[in-house]
């Protein structure tokens, strides 16, 4: 985010921090975990894990809303009541999750291609079958499109983009409709914003190109 995704000229005129925590725990030891990409190493998947061996170190939800963000208040002159949180595709999934199961924490979440309903897509159920177990209960704790039906907070501003020619997107992997035809038949204070960019990919270019307007979005709302 901080460089591929071409954010800092509008943090520094916008005059806002952007924190960019790790998307994992690295090198705990636990055997086989830089063997997939898409579990362990690098895909931490914001959940707490219940299960071995990934229990004793895999706790990225905590780690995200509570451990990294006291460190940062205590390290830094940053206001801890105005604090917005966004991310792209895992990190995605993570913003919204954050901010569905924090009501009234966050003044704002956007993000980038998010995975929108892991519960029923293959990035989801991989990665919660092997941290959450088999319980669909806890997985649904982790899962967007499940925690929005029951968002009982103040208004929340989403902003959601999507790229129509996102190869994840193609594979059913994202499945942002899922979530906004869940946000839209809930009666919630969701204030949902879902565009859909033609053209686009997966990558950093798409997020270059939205990128000033998600830091705009998360400045009004901050400074609101």
């Amino acid at each position: 985010m901080i460089t591929k995704g071409g954010a800092l000229p509008y943090l520094s005129r916008e005059r806002i921090a952007l924190v960019t925590p790790d998307t994992s725990p690295r090198a705990t030891g636990i055997d086989g975990e830089d063997d997939d990409w898409e579990l362990g190493t690098g895909a931490g998947f914001y959940v707490d894990a219940t299960q071995e061996p990934w229990s004793a170190h895999y706790k990225m939800y905590s780690y995200m809303q509570l451990e990294i963000q006291q460190l940062i208040f205590e390290s830094f002159s940053i206001d801890s009541s105005r604090v917005s949180i966004f991310g792209h595709s895992m990190g995605g999934h993570g913003a919204l999750v954050l901010s569905l199961r924090n009501p009234g924490y966050y003044k704002s979440v956007s993000a980038f291609a998010p995975i929108c309903h892991p519960s029923t897509s293959n990035w989801g159920q991989k990665q919660f079958t092997a941290y959450l177990g088999l319980n669909k209960d806890d997985w649904a704790e982790y899962d967007a499109s499940e925690l929005v039906k029951r968002y009982d907070g103040p208004p929340l501003p989403i902003l959601l983009d999507q790229g129509d020619c996102d190869q994840f997107y193609s594979s059913k992997q994202l499945q942002p409709s899922h979530f906004v035809i869940a946000t839209k038949s809930s009666n919630t204070a969701i204030e949902l914003e879902d565009r859909m960019q033609p053209g686009y990919d997966h990558s950093y270019w798409f997020i270059q190109t939205f990128m000033e307007e998600h830091i705009a979005f998360h400045a009004k709302h901050i400074r609101s």
